[in-house]
């Protein structure tokens, strides 16, 4: 049975790097920064900042480290007072053993955590594309069938969700829409949600009762500000035309639809769904932002897979993310290997049961030092 108190082998290793690490960085702030080259031989302000960034990032892990080596020397004395301790002392020294044990589990619990990697997006709001994919209407029925999940596990999390862009299909489905989230932690739950995603059943416009495979993609993007990114106004195109709805008939008497092509990245966003031309341009801007912020990240981390195209990929049927497969109620996500038999609770927006399970690998991967 392994002991509640301790630290495994691996992370300890990890803390214990860290723990010098922010030895030397301390000696180096001692020292101004150490040698630093910079103008005259003074300190090099970029690298002092650096320098100071990793500490702060670094003083938490140490701290924790240390409270669970001060929890861990109570623990020892009072398991050696026990085997020595009189019949009136023993109640006393059971109930510090247990106490200093629950304590060193919650802090071991904190380290790991702390070990963690802070995510740069994290408190961003998400913007999410879904776009119906392989199966004709199906694959745009389901799609909205996708939307409706987000909406509803959004109002589970007490998020806020804004419609961008809705794009329907002739029979009910959505050919494409684009939707913000606005929750503290709605990037660290949905950000799993990126790639192709496929059903398994039989479809509204199929007669012959034959279960059929569609798809749908979902492109999730961290909000970007003007902070984050900064567009020239000289690389963009702006065309506006009149909206139009299913069929191609017209919606609006103006000039209302924008379109912003981004001419060096070749990037293109459309918006309509606003009567006034300058809301459909912001909103356009904002999904161009997101698209440009992600695609700079995918430059800098060129070793990473690319995070839309690894999303959306093809959309085709044998490219999945994830499975929602209606006659067996069963959802499968195949990154993990992980299934659980409750599809309608999961359509209706308890995708936790999820989420989860992809968090905790995440989390696993993390502190084996895997950052692929």
């Amino acid at each position: 049975m392994s002991d509640p108190a301790a630290i495994e082998p691996a992370v300890l290793q990890r803390l214990l790097a860290a723990e010098q690490e922010f030895a030397d960085l301390e000696a180096q702030l001692a020292d101004g920064g150490g040698a630093g080259g910079g103008v005259g031989g003074g300190v090099d302000p970029a690298r002092l900042r650096a320098i100071t960034t990793r500490y702060h990032e670094l003083e938490p892990v140490v701290a924790a480290l240390q409270r669970w080596r001060a929890r861990s020397g109570d623990l020892d004395v009072a398991r050696e007072l026990l085997g020595e301790a009189a019949a009136g002392e023993r109640a006393a020294l059971h109930d510090e053993v247990s106490d200093a044990t629950a304590d060193l589990a919650a802090i071991a619990a904190d380290l790991a955590t702390l070990l963690v990697p802070p995510d740069p997006h994290a408190g961003k709001p998400v913007i999410i594309e879904v776009r119906g994919a392989e199966g004709g209407e199906e694959a745009n029925l389901f799609a909205r069938d996708l939307f409706e999940m987000y909406q509803a596990y959004a109002a589970r999390r007490g998020w806020a969700l804004e419609v961008l862009s809705l794009d329907a299909s002739g029979l009910g489905g959505v050919n494409q829409v684009t939707f913000v989230v606005r929750g503290d932690d709605a990037w660290r739950r949905l950000k799993y949600e990126g790639g192709p995603h496929r059903v398994q059943r039989v479809p509204v416009t199929e007669s012959q009762g034959r279960i059929h495979t569609s798809s749908a993609t979902v492109a999730v993007l961290p909000e970007a500000d003007e902070i984050d990114l900064r567009i020239d106004e000289r690389d963009l195109e702006i065309d506006v035309y009149r909206a139009s709805g299913p069929g191609g008939q017209s919606v609006n008497t103006t000039d209302s639809a924008v379109r912003i092509t981004h001419v060096p990245s070749g990037i293109v966003v459309s918006m309509q769904d606003e009567r006034s031309q300058l809301q459909n341009r912001e909103r356009a801007m904002r999904v161009l932002r997101a698209r440009l912020l992600e695609r700079a990240e995918q430059e800098r981390h060129a070793e990473q897979s690319a995070d839309r195209r690894s999303q959306v990929g093809g959309g085709g049927r044998s490219e999945k993310i994830r499975t929602y497969n209606v006659k067996e109620g069963r959802v499968t996500d195949h990154r993990i290997g992980f299934t659980v038999y409750r599809l309608p609770e999961v359509l209706a927006g308890d995708l936790d049961v999820v989420v989860d399970a992809l968090a905790a690998d995440e989390r696993s991967r993390q502190l084996e030092g895997d950052r692929a």
